[in-house]
């Protein structure tokens, strides 16, 4: 009998796709403690050492790839996770989509490259807000190698910003409810963020008035809601609020950093600025003479609005070597196609494809604290050099 039960356990084990061994830990990092294998490979295991001999390789040494995870149980030890639910918390590792979901994804079913793109010119076309020509004129000036973007030599006499239009864009709701938060920041990392009850409102009224009060909002929620990203609106608008507004700390153990301030508020951190990449933030500055524009290393190939642009420029005494940042869009489209690329694309490169013409977006996680069910805040988002 004792034969047959073996038999029948190494049949079952096969079917299930462990034919490698009772004694690995490959795709059973996790698994609760299971008296069929003769190793185990989850977090107690070291604690009565009977971890697979694999298990340091596969699930602890292994815990940032799927490199042998792929469809393994949550295991809130791990760094990173490796199931069809890490697209909807955000907290997939970085190999994810090549090793176990080839098409991408994003919560209840695959959100392709393709859909991406398409979903991004919906919005494009949607940018009723955006600044036309007449409302904004730049000065783009000096353009510089990419060799030679950490020079810190101010090569351009005027501002970037030679005329905006502030009376008829920044009395549009949307415009300002993003300066009402853009001013809630102390730039310095290792200083704690202190928020008013007033503040927090204004957190709120941000991603409400751009997500649930504009046509480009509610297309975006739309086309995640039919992918299974999000089960309602309300659902949608609270974790946007976390992913981007919740603090977590980048310096000196303080909670002094989101990931709305690093990407469109800025932040100083090892004496350099870091982040900074919405460009009304750098109107503002640059108009209060507390930023001086140097140079500029990419001009995309938008000859309308909105544009990309990489710059060079001095914030108060600290250096950005290349802040890239799409010029001329709404505040909604900002937060838009932002959101949409960390959703879907968590720590990836991001392909979207506005008015025919592609453009990366680059997204990183934070992975040393969370929110929710593991789920990951945002680290960082910008816009690579695009494509012609």
């Amino acid at each position: 009998m004792k034969v047959i039960a073996v038999l029948a356990l190494f049949v079952t084990l096969f079917c299930q796709g462990y034919s490698n061994s009772l004694d690995s830990c490959q795709g059973r990092c996790g698994y609760g403690t299971d008296s069929n294998f003769s190793c185990q490979c989850n977090a107690s295991c070291e604690r009565y050492r009977d971890c697979c001999s694999d298990y340091a390789e596969i699930c602890k040494a292994g815990a940032t790839s799927c490199k042998g995870r792929c469809g393994e149980k949550y295991n809130s030890q791990n760094k990173c996770h490796c199931n069809s639910k890490c697209t909807k918390y955000n907290n997939c590792c970085s190999d994810y989509t090549d090793l176990c979901d080839s098409d991408g994804g994003g919560g209840g079913s695959v959100i392709t490259d393709a859909e991406i793109k398409a979903v991004s010119e919906t919005l494009y076309a949607l940018d009723s807000n955006k600044a036309s020509a007449s409302e904004l004129i730049i000065e783009a000036q000096a353009l510089v190698p990419d060799s030679q973007t950490s020079s810190q030599t101010d090569l351009s006499s005027q501002p970037l910003f030679r005329y905006l239009d502030e009376e008829t864009l920044f009395t549009r709701p949307t415009y300002v409810a993003l300066l009402a938060v853009l001013d809630n920041y102390q730039r310095m990392t290792g200083q704690a963020e202190d928020f008013s009850p007033e503040q927090l409102a204004e957190q709120e009224a941000f991603v409400k008035e751009t997500m649930s009060n504009t046509e480009l909002g509610r297309e975006l929620f739309a086309f995640l809601y039919t992918k299974g990203v999000y089960a309602s609106e309300e659902e949608f608008i609270q974790d946007l609020k976390m992913m981007w507004f919740g603090l977590y700390s980048r310096n000196n153990n303080k909670m002094d950093s989101s990931g709305f301030e690093h990407i469109f508020a800025g932040e100083v951190k090892g004496g350099k600025v870091s982040g900074f990449h919405n460009w009304i933030q750098f109107y503002l500055l640059e108009k209060r003479g507390q930023l001086n524009y140097y140079s500029h290393s990419f001009n995309g190939p938008w000859t309308t609005y909105p544009d990309v642009m990489g710059m060079q420029f001095m914030w108060g005494g600290y250096f950005k070597q290349v802040g890239s940042a799409v010029i001329g869009c709404s505040p909604e489209f900002d937060f838009a196609i932002y959101s949409l690329c960390y959703i879907t694309r968590p720590g990836k490169q991001c392909r979207l494809s506005l008015g025919g013409k592609e453009l990366i977006i680059q997204t990183y996680t934070w992975d040393k604290s969370f929110y929710g069910e593991g789920k990951k805040f945002i680290g960082s988002a910008f816009p690579a050099t695009p494509r012609n």
